[in-house]
Order: structure tokens, then sequence, then C-alpha cells
């Protein structure tokens, strides 16, 4: 059978304050890692993985081990951020012959990754509303011509590379150089082998990229429909349970609480008295979401706080975070345009016309605060009660 390599070097700047404390690959949609979850969808496919660490990359040797559901699992490090053409070839020395190279922090399937393996050689592709961030990919029907590497200017419509290759060793033949960003990228080693092999594109039915901690709820989002409902937990006298809506084991649902589906309520939490939550929201392991509480299509971490009389709308809350009473997260602009995030010196156009806040690990808001839309809350950090979070730049 074949080895895949997965890369999970990175630093993951462009998801903090959520990767402050973990790496990418660690972070969750609807409960589980990003790479438990890749490494399920490559069950049975191959015989070994490589996954290339760097980042934090000790907290992943350890949830993940030596080996994981009956594949063998080994590690190179990548003790200097060098690129993804530099992971890649430092994974090449386990390698014997094919095998299948992806990114350790997006979502893949496996019905996908299936289909490139009837394909030999081939490469995932995708679409997605801002191909500028991607590599795209300039095709002749089903064959790659060329890929170009986050370009200012692209066709209507087109194809990106999502990360996901069908090769073999071969492509490493060739000698590349570092790119303009200072690294060496794999998207060049694949357009020397271009050069001599026909590669070919087979489009994703279903490739979730997370780039940006707002992605986390397109993934719950996606990863939401069609969820059945399963209640396991106690749900308290007068509750309101509509649609698909999974209580876990040892959650509680207390009296006058009403919940839309799709809701995913993880084990240990409780939630009301008198709360509404809204669907597309999870709720993760032994969170406490209190009395008169509203939360709409968020992802809520483990061990989170929501005191009374607050409102979380499109919002990413990590774990161990605590919003005191009357907290107010904020969705909307006044405009109604899409909301924009600060990010260095620029600002990210979220593509969403609702999006609130994204809270780091620990923090903690002091009672009767508000944060305006696209407000970004480091980990660890304070806001005094009666506070005003907000962009001057925005309304």
């Amino acid at each position: 059978m074949l080895k895949a390599v997965v890369l999970a070097a990175g630093n993951g700047i462009r998801m903090q304050p959520l990767t402050s404390i973990r790496p990418k690959p660690l972070l969750k949609v609807l409960g589980e890692t990003v790479i438990e979850h890749n490494l399920n969808q490559l069950k049975g496919l191959v015989k070994e993985v490589i996954i290339v660490v760097g980042y934090k990359g000790e907290m992943i040797k350890t949830l993940i081990g030596d080996k994981y559901q009956g594949m063998k699992i080994s590690y190179v490090v990548q003790t200097e951020q060098l690129g993804t053409g530099d992971a890649a070839r430092k994974a090449s020395v386990f390698l014997d012959d094919k095998f299948i190279l992806l990114n350790g922090d997006d979502l893949y399937f496996r019905q996908d990754i299936k289909r490139c393996l009837k394909k030999y050689p081939s490469i995932l592709v995708g679409r997605v509303s801002d191909p500028s961030c991607f590599g795209v990919i300039e095709h002749n029907k089903e064959f790659v011509r060329n890929i170009m590497e986050k370009p200012e200017r692209f066709p209507l419509n087109a194809l990106v590379n999502t990360g996901l290759h069908y090769l073999d060793k071969s492509v490493f033949d060739s000698r590349i150089e570092k790119s303009p960003r200072g690294e060496y990228e794999f998207t060049d080693y694949v357009r020397g082998f271009i050069l001599n092999e026909r590669l070919r594109c087979v489009e994703a039915e279903r490739w979730l990229p997370l780039s940006y901690p707002w992605n986390l709820l397109e993934a719950n989002e996606n990863l939401l429909e069609g969820i059945r409902r399963d209640i396991k937990g106690t749900v308290e006298k007068n509750c309101n349970i509509k649609g698909g809506v999974v209580v876990s084991q040892g959650a509680v649902i207390k009296s006058g609480t009403y919940i839309e589906g799709p809701v995913f309520i993880m084990k240990n939490s409780v939630v009301g008295p008198n709360s509404f939550i809204r669907g597309k929201t999870v709720i993760g392991v032994n969170s406490r979401i209190g009395n008169g509480v509203e939360v709409k299509n968020s992802v809520i971490g483990d061990n989170v706080r929501i005191n009374h009389l607050s409102y979380v709308g499109d919002s990413v809350i990590d774990e161990g975070s605590n919003l005191g009473a009357g907290t107010i997260i904020a969705n909307q602009r006044f405009d109604s345009k899409n909301v924009r995030v600060p990010f260095k010196e620029t600002k990210i156009d979220t593509n969403r016309s609702k999006f609130g806040a994204v809270i780091g690990a620990n923090a903690n808001i002091g009672v009767n605060s508000s944060l305006m839309p696209g407000t970004i809350i480091d980990a660890e950090a304070t806001v005094m009660p009666l506070s005003l979070i907000k962009d001057r730049n925005e309304q």
C-alpha cells in the first residue's frame, strides 16, 4: 500500500489567536482535530503516514503517537520554516515510489482521495471565492499546464490547488530556488514534474480550506448539514428542541431552553436555563451557557463560560475563555457590508456580512462589555467591565 505525507509544520499566523496555544492541525471542527479528521480519511488507503512537524510539533506527536487506526506514523521535524517544498523533501527519505501528499491544516474527504488514486499522477483542485490566496491552476481539459502561486489576476471560476497530490519520488528530481517569499514552494517541484509528465486535475467534491478563523465557521456549517437528532444527555422539562440536535452524554439542557438545529452540544456541557441556541452552533466539552444567553452560528470551545444575559453571534470562542454577564458580540455592520478583520498592516475581507469576534484561549471579558463586528481578542487577554471594543476605522 501507499505512504502519505502530511505537512503540519507551519505556525498558522493567519489563524491567530487560535494558534497561539496549538499548531493549526490541532484546531477542532465538530469536536475533532483537523489532523485526526484527515488521518481518518486515509485509513485503509495507506500503510504509513509521514507527518512533517515544526511549530509546537510535540503536541501533534503526543496526540497521534506512532500508530493511528492501523497506520504506522513517522515524524520529520522541520526546524526552520522554509516552505512546503523543503518540508516535503525532508519527508522524501521515507518514501519508496508513489505517495500522497496533503496539507495537515485543511479538511479533505475520503471520496476525493480515492478519486485521485484512480488517476495517477494527479492533483486535487477546487473552487474558492478568492483564488488570490491559493495556487491557481492553468489547465487544458483535465491536464495541468501551470500553477500560478497567489496571483493578482486569475480567470473567472478559476480552479485552485487544494494541496493534495498523488505523485512519485521523481517530483524531487528537479532543482528549485527560494520563492519571492523566501521559501521553497512544493508547487515549483510540480512545475518541474509537468515538464516531462502529464498531471491530471481531479476537482474536489468536498474540500474545506482553513486559512482564517472564520473558515472554522464555514467548516462547522458544512459538517453540521444533515446531522440527525441524538439526545444522550439530560433534557429538563419545558425545553423545546427542533431539528438535528446532538446532546452528548453528560450534557444538561436546563428548563426553558430553546434549541434550533443543527446544533452539536458535547459531553458534560450545561445550557440554560432559558437559553436560546440557534442553528449551526457547536458547543465544546464541559462548557457552560448561562441563563438567558443567546448563541447563534458560533463555535464555542471546551471549558468556556458564557454567563447570563449575553449574546454571541457568528463567533469563534476558544477554550477556557470567560464572557462576563451581559457581554454582547455584535455581528453585523450598520451599512451591512462584509465584515473586515485586521491582519498585520491590512484588513482581510471575511466575505461574510455577519461575523462577530474571535476570542483566544483563556481570555476574560468583563461584565456588560460590547464587541463590535470583526473584533480579535488575544489569548489570555483581559477586557475590563463596561468596555466597548471596536476598530475606529470601521462603522
